[in-house]
Order: C-alpha cells, then structure tokens, then sequence
C-alpha cells in the first residue's frame, strides 16, 4: 500500500482542529504564562507545572475535537453517574484540604466536581435529545432533579465556587432547552430586588448576631466584606482591598511586565491562581485588559457562532452551555477580583494556574471543535 505524503498525514490529523478557537486559546495560554511569571516571582518549578498543564490541556482539546458528538451523547449518562459517585465518594472518604473535603484518591487525586462542569451539561443536553418534541413541564422538573442533586454535594463540601458554575451550565442548558421565560422573569426580578435589599440594609443584616439561612458563616462574611471590605481591611476584605489597588495602579499602560509593585510586595494573596487577573492589569493596564476582553469575546463569539449552526438539538444545547460557562468563569472571576462580586474561588480560563480545571476548559473547547468538525462532515 502506498504511503500518503506527510502533509497529507498532518493535515488529517488536524482536519476538525478549528483554527478560530485554537489560536485564541494559543492566545490566552501566552498570557497565562507571560503574567505567571511575574505571579511566580520566576520560581522555576511552578512555571513548569503550569506549562505541562497548559499542553496537557491543549492536547486534550485535541483529543476531545476528534471525538464524534454522537459518541459523547451515547456516554452521557454514564459520566454523569461516575461523576455523582465520584461526589459520593468525596463525602465519604474525601481528602480535607485547607478545611474543605473536595478531594479524593483513585490511584491520583483529583476533584470530581471539576468533572461535573462538563458532565452536567452532556447528562441534560442527553435528555432534552430524548424528549424533544414532547416536552412538558414534567420533564423540566426532572432536569431540576438531575441538576440539584449534583449542586448539592459540591455545595456541601464546602465549594460554592464550583457548585454555582455547575448549577450555570445546568441551567443554561434549561433555559436552551426552552424553559418558559414567565417563570424565569419573576426570578430573576426577585433576586434583583434581595442583592438591593442587601445593599441598602447591609449595616443591619451583617451584624454577627444575625444568621442567613442555607449559608454557612464564612459565605455570609464574603458577601458583607463585598459591601464593605474595610470592616475586615485584614482578614477577608484584604483580598478584594489589594486586588482593585493592584487594579487601578495599573492605569491605562500599566506598570509594565515584572514591574507590578503588589505582586512583587506580596500583597495581592492567591496571585497565580483566583488573584492573577490583578497581576496581569497593575503590569499591562486598560490596554492589556481590553486586549484580554477580546481574546474572551472571541471565544465565546466563536463558541456560539458553531452552537447555533450545530445539526442536533443535543449539540447546539451541549454547545451553548459549553461557552455560556467560558462566559460564567471569566465574569465571574473578574467581577470578584474588581470588587463587584463576591470572592467565591472561580479561576480566569487558561490563565490561572491548575491542573484538573485546565483539563475541563480544554475538554469544553475540544466539544466545540467536536460539534463544527461534525457538522462539516455532515455537510460534505
């Protein structure tokens, strides 16, 4: 048998590889280790985990692109049912790291929530396929059901962070599939009206003798640190205190690359992980944020660009759930580090440092290339 050409073999091993999204998560991955270097102080070892977290999770992108939509469909229950087990198994036996039991040991440790954020989407996407046509409110209820149980255990480990990204990318899902916006509306105006209640009687909720409920005393004190960071200018408000200082010092060039006097002072906390958005601003300014903004927009632009003109309705619902949560991750981290939102533990996608949530974002790029591949295949 002849062999083909070498371009050939190259170019069919990245036939589907959508260029679009690898040369923006190419983009973002620069960033995350230009700025990790200063957010490291150049500590050699870190910045080599972070590269092989980077490639393990652009080789992952790769690997999911290949994977036909079909095949994710078929497998959707079952890893939705490994991930809720692997919750069981947290609950049960999970390792407790700095008082959270997130954790658990399966030859190599890892975090199975990080699993639900791609998990979730497939098991609902997966079911509103089966009832499409059909559905009622019934079927609604039951993807509430599917959606709680998860958002629970994560919840309960403690790990709001992550539960409220899970409980985004359900609901995204949800609300794709068609959800009445009659019964969206008066929740969202009721959650309004509590954030502004919140706001203007702040003084009085916060004081410590009052409890909320279905909050513990910790999520409590982030809120109220968010009102009012000076009330605990040491504690809890010190990192939301330094990230905006970090912020505004950086004006519109910035202070340029390793020069960021709160990185390198130490008094940005978490500064490569959940607080690496303030580095990157006090060194590179408005420009470099805007620059940052475009490389998301991008993405998320692109995410739904390939969602709407997805063949099926379970790749258009898994697809725009997949971006949605770009979206989430992305405002949610930078909200909290510019002050605007709570400080829940949210990384910014493909510049915080990590390892099992790099491999997620990467598995949820490579759906997106799986769903455009296909629909090219399809087409031809």
């Amino acid at each position: 048998m002849e062999k083909r050409p070498l371009i050939q073999r190259v170019d069919f091993l990245w036939s589907g590889f959508d260029k679009t999204l690898g040369l923006i998560v190419l983009g973002l991955a620069i960033i995350s280790i230009v700025t990790f270097i200063s957010a490291s102080s150049g500590t050699p070892i870190e910045l080599i985990d972070q590269l092989r977290n980077l490639l393990l999770s652009y080789s992952v992108m790769w690997l999911v692109s290949r994977v036909p939509p079909k095949w994710l469909q078929r497998s959707a229950i079952w890893i939705y049912t490994l991930g809720v087990a692997l919750l069981l198994a947290v609950a049960a036996f999970g390792l407790i790291k700095k008082g959270a039991r997130r954790w658990v040991n399966i030859g190599v440790v890892i975090q199975p929530s990080e699993l639900m954020k791609i998990a979730m989407p497939l098991m609902l996407a997966w079911y509103f396929q089966k009832r499409e046509g059909v559905l009622r409110n019934l079927d609604y209820g039951i993807a509430a059901i599917l959606l709680v149980l998860p958002v629970a255990l994560i919840a309960r480990q403690p790990d709001l962070g992550t539960a409220l990204l899970v409980l985004a990318a359900g609901l995204y899902v949800i609300i794709l599939a068609g959800f009445p916006w009659k019964y969206i509306v008066p929740v969202v105006s009721v959650g309004g009206v509590a954030i502004l209640l919140i706001i203007i009687f702040g003084g009085f909720i916060c004081q410590p003798e009052v409890t909320w409920p279905f909050l513990h005393d910790y999520q409590k004190h982030r809120i109220c640190t968010l009102l009012d960071p000076s009330t605990d200018p040491l504690g809890k408000g010190f990192h939301t205190i330094q990230s905006v200082i970090a912020i505004g010092s950086g004006g519109l060039f910035g202070k340029g690359w390793l020069q960021g006097t709160q990185a390198h002072l130490e008094f940005i906390p978490e500064k490569h992980t959940d607080f690496v958005f303030a580095v990157f601003s006090e060194e590179f300014g408005l420009i470099g944020n805007l620059v940052l903004l475009a490389l998301f927009l991008g993405l998320i632009q692109r995410g739904l660009a390939i969602s709407s003109n997805a063949p099926t309705l379970f790749t258009r619902l898994l697809g725009g759930s997949v971006t949605m949560i770009f979206f989430t991750y992305a405002f949610v981290n930078m909200g909290m580090v510019s002050g605007i939102l709570p400080v829940v533990g949210v990384p910014l996608p493909f510049i915080s440092y990590g390892g099992t949530a790099l491999v997620t974002l990467g598995v949820g790029v490579g759906i997106l290339m799986s769903i455009h591949r296909y629909r090219r295949l399809v087409q031809s």
